[in-house]
Protein backbone atom coordinates (compact mmCIF):
# COMPACT_ATOMS: atom_id res chain seq x y z
CA UNK A 1 0.00 0.00 0.00
CA UNK A 2 2.91 2.42 0.69
CA UNK A 3 4.24 1.42 -2.53
CA UNK A 4 1.20 2.76 -4.15
CA UNK A 5 1.28 6.19 -2.58
CA UNK A 6 4.71 7.04 -3.42
CA UNK A 7 4.49 6.03 -7.24
CA UNK A 8 1.39 8.19 -6.90
CA UNK A 9 2.97 10.95 -5.51
CA UNK A 10 6.22 10.91 -7.44
CA UNK A 11 4.19 11.03 -10.75
CA UNK A 12 2.50 13.61 -9.48
CA UNK A 13 5.79 15.56 -8.51
CA UNK A 14 7.21 14.79 -11.52
CA UNK A 15 3.99 15.53 -14.02
CA UNK A 16 3.57 19.44 -11.80
CA UNK A 17 7.73 20.14 -12.59
CA UNK A 18 7.09 19.03 -16.54
CA UNK A 19 3.92 21.24 -16.06
CA UNK A 20 5.53 24.50 -14.59
CA UNK A 21 8.47 24.78 -16.65
CA UNK A 22 6.87 24.29 -19.83
CA UNK A 23 7.81 27.17 -21.63
CA UNK A 24 11.74 25.74 -20.50
CA UNK A 25 11.21 22.46 -21.30
CA UNK A 26 10.05 23.40 -25.00
CA UNK A 27 13.04 25.85 -25.54
CA UNK A 28 15.12 22.48 -24.27
CA UNK A 29 13.36 20.22 -26.60
CA UNK A 30 13.98 23.15 -29.59
CA UNK A 31 17.81 22.95 -28.39
CA UNK A 32 17.96 19.48 -28.59
CA UNK A 33 16.28 19.19 -31.95
CA UNK A 34 18.71 21.65 -33.43
CA UNK A 35 21.20 19.87 -31.72
CA UNK A 36 20.74 16.71 -33.56
CA UNK A 37 19.17 17.65 -37.36
CA UNK A 38 19.65 21.43 -37.46
CA UNK A 39 16.58 23.81 -37.83
CA UNK A 40 15.20 25.67 -40.81
CA UNK A 41 16.98 28.99 -40.61
CA UNK A 42 18.11 31.91 -42.70
CA UNK A 43 21.53 33.41 -41.30
CA UNK A 44 22.04 36.92 -42.62
CA UNK A 45 26.27 38.53 -42.12
CA UNK A 46 26.34 42.08 -41.78
CA UNK A 47 29.05 44.56 -41.42
CA UNK A 48 29.98 47.55 -39.15
CA UNK A 49 28.04 49.58 -41.58
CA UNK A 50 24.85 47.17 -41.76
CA UNK A 51 25.08 46.37 -44.77
CA UNK A 52 24.82 42.85 -46.10
CA UNK A 53 27.82 40.69 -46.73
CA UNK A 54 25.86 36.95 -46.69
CA UNK A 55 23.02 34.92 -46.37
CA UNK A 56 22.81 31.58 -45.59
CA UNK A 57 19.32 29.30 -45.57
CA UNK A 58 18.88 25.90 -44.97
CA UNK A 59 19.36 23.38 -42.24
CA UNK A 60 21.83 24.88 -39.95
CA UNK A 61 22.48 24.09 -35.90
CA UNK A 62 24.11 27.49 -34.72
CA UNK A 63 27.38 27.71 -32.20
CA UNK A 64 29.20 30.39 -30.97
CA UNK A 65 32.02 31.11 -28.49
CA UNK A 66 32.05 32.75 -24.81
CA UNK A 67 32.92 35.90 -26.08
CA UNK A 68 30.14 36.37 -28.53
CA UNK A 69 32.92 37.07 -31.75
CA UNK A 70 32.85 33.73 -33.35
CA UNK A 71 29.90 32.38 -34.59
CA UNK A 72 30.09 28.16 -36.38
CA UNK A 73 27.12 26.49 -38.45
CA UNK A 74 27.60 24.34 -41.35
CA UNK A 75 25.02 24.84 -44.23
CA UNK A 76 25.05 22.30 -47.26
CA UNK A 77 27.74 20.31 -45.88
CA UNK A 78 30.02 23.07 -45.49
CA UNK A 79 31.15 24.47 -42.68
CA UNK A 80 31.44 28.18 -42.14
CA UNK A 81 32.95 30.19 -39.19
CA UNK A 82 32.67 34.01 -38.99
CA UNK A 83 34.37 36.21 -37.05
CA UNK A 84 33.88 39.87 -35.61
CA UNK A 85 30.43 41.06 -38.02
CA UNK A 86 27.29 41.11 -36.60
CA UNK A 87 25.27 37.72 -37.35
CA UNK A 88 21.28 37.55 -37.53
CA UNK A 89 19.90 34.05 -36.85
CA UNK A 90 16.03 33.65 -37.97
CA UNK A 91 13.92 30.58 -37.49
CA UNK A 92 11.81 30.05 -40.78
Amino acid sequence: MKKGWLIAISGFIIISVLLTGCKSWQRAVKDWESSIAGLNRTVTVYDNNGEIIKAYQGKIDVETNEYGNKVKFEVNGKRVIIYNAIVIVEED
